[in-house]
């Protein structure tokens, strides 16, 4: 049997992939977290042999835990909303070696476990695609340019949530989105990137 953590901050989604996996037959879920810190406390006490890793968690991005689940003899497929190369191209760089986006969960996951699990890399087909074609510079969506925009005026989190009605969770992830795609680290970087693409302008 293959055993798998499954690592996701939704219990409904946790409890959707887990009857997906067992359904056939070979695949066990032997636990499941809901963080980053619990997913690698989890990984080091159980040894699963791959690990079901959303990108947004409890505690901080998917990304963060990457390089500890495979220090702990993990292979990591990525199971994430986000269909955009960038984050593929990450999650792949800190050493993923699938992705699959949930809406096609039912179909891939199981293919993409059994592709890893044979050193071999598993992309969802349709982004796989767009990482050959290649995508603009930096792959921010307007929603993420839109808030990168609102962040450099100076407005908070929970103005920005206001005036996008959004909650303030999603704004707090879409602003981890954006630090991980332009591989940034502080708000203050943000704002001189936003200056220097003219998202923002300062002055008359």
């Amino acid at each position: 049997m293959i055993r798998a953590l499954l690592v996701d901050d939704h219990q409904i989604v946790r409890s959707g992939v887990r009857k997906v996996l067992e359904a056939t037959g070979r695949i066990e879920v032997v636990g499941e977290a809901a963080g980053v810190a619990e997913a690698l406390e989890r990984a080091g006490l159980l040894r699963p042999d791959v690990v079901v890793l959303d990108l947004t968690l409890r505690d901080g991005s998917g990304l963060d835990a990457i390089a500890e689940l495979r220090a702990a003899g993990a292979r990591v497929v990525i199971l994430s909303m986000q269909d955009e190369p960038a984050y593929a191209r990450k999650a792949f760089e800190l050493g993923a070696q699938g992705y699959v986006v949930k809406d096609a969960a039912d179909e891939e996951l199981a293919d993409a476990i059994d592709a890893v699990l044979g050193d071999r890399i598993y992309v969802h087909p349709a982004l796989a695609a767009r990482l050959v074609m290649g995508e603009p510079e930096d792959d921010l969506t307007e929603r993420e340019r839109q808030i990168l925009r609102l962040i450099a005026l100076g407005y908070t989190n929970q103005e920005i949530a206001g005036q996008l009605f959004l909650s303030v969770r999603t704004i707090e992830a879409h602003r981890r989105h954006i630090l991980d795609k332009l591989r940034l680290s502080t708000r203050a970087d943000l704002v001189r990137y936003a200056l220097e693409r003219r998202i923002v302008e300062i002055g008359p």
